[in-house]
């Protein structure tokens, strides 16, 4: 067996960071976090940091603005997976430049884990956030850099326990408002299941340059079949109330941010079906239960109960 690639994650401690870097550990990868020494402090990442190490996980500490650090850091890897936060998106091109010094990465996989930000119908404020990701998209292709994008559609965990109700703490159990007509899939990730299906791909040659879509048969539902599984895990049927498109773009125009961008996302999503709506061109990409079928994802209806 080929020998298994040494893995650096930037941004390790953020939401989906850190179940990409305890998938790359747990799945063999030399694995290496780039941390902010402050970071070792805080309350909250402190636990996270100690979870890395208690798993064999290498910090380096250093961050993206100190070019020479981060040119060093890369040179000890083979691939660099960037899980940055979308306030960050655009300071990838510091990546970029510093995988070109290195000369040595044989993958990048910079940070997106959510809609193919090349085949959307969003609107403003998500059109921009998007639009940040296009824009390293194509800076590592005129780079030449090589590349995996991961499209892992919703984070299981910032839609369904709530079940995507505006300032929710918890999932309906009376009443939920449904965007659109109900009827348009979307795709539900659970996190660890990305981190897995991440790290499968780095060493893989057949994601090199491509896309690995993220679209699990079982949680590919629509918000009518979500809400159905709820009631069915409730014991009752909920008041449904559907909100036109109308209504929708509405509500975006009047909501402040951050909340503008979370329903700009849920119209991309459940009204427009942005991540359902295309054909995973063969050329362009893989479904990842596809090339992968022996990762046995967690199924919506299992996360809900």
């Amino acid at each position: 067996m080929a020998e298994k690639s040494k893995i650096l994650i930037i941004g390790g401690t953020g939401y989906i960071g850190k179940f990409i870097v305890e998938a790359s550990a747990k799945l063999g990868h030399p694995t290496f976090a780039l941390v902010r020494e402050s970071t070792v402090s805080d309350p909250v990442k402190g636990k996270i940091i100690e979870n890395f190490e208690s798993l064999g996980v290498t910090l380096i500490y250093g961050d993206l603005y100190n070019h020479e650090g981060l040119v060093a850091a890369i040179k000890q890897v083979d691939v660099v997976i960037s899980t940055v936060g979308h306030l960050q998106i655009a300071d990838q091109v510091k990546i970029i430049a510093a995988i070109k010094e290195a000369g040595n990465i044989k993958r990048f996989l910079p940070s997106e884990f959510g809609t193919d930000v090349d085949r959307n119908s969003a609107v403003e404020p998500a059109k921009s956030a998007f639009a940040g990701k296009v824009q390293i998209r194509r800076a590592i292709e005129a780079e030449g850099v090589p590349y995996t994008y991961v499209s892992s559609n919703c984070f299981a965990g910032y839609y369904l326990p709530t079940l995507s109700q505006p300032g929710a703490t918890a999932a309906p159990r009376d009443k939920v408002t449904i965007p659109g007509d109900g009827n348009r899939k979307a795709v539900f990730s659970v996190e660890r299941d990305i981190g897995t299906y991440t790290i499968k791909a780095v060493d893989d040659p057949r994601t090199l340059n491509k896309i690995v879509y993220m679209r699990p048969p079982k949680n590919t539902l629509s918000f009518n079949e979500l809400i159905a599984i709820w009631e069915k895990l409730l014991g009752k049927t909920l008041e449904k109330t559907y909100l036109s498109e109308e209504e929708v773009l509405k509500s975006i125009q009047v909501t402040p941010p951050p909340f503008n961008l979370l329903l700009a996302l849920n119209h991309s999503v459940f009204i427009k079906g942005d991540h359902t709506i295309f054909d995973i061109d063969p050329a362009i990409g893989y479904e990842a239960i596809e090339i992968y079928p022996d990762v046995k994802y967690t199924t919506v209806e299992e996360y809900l109960k």
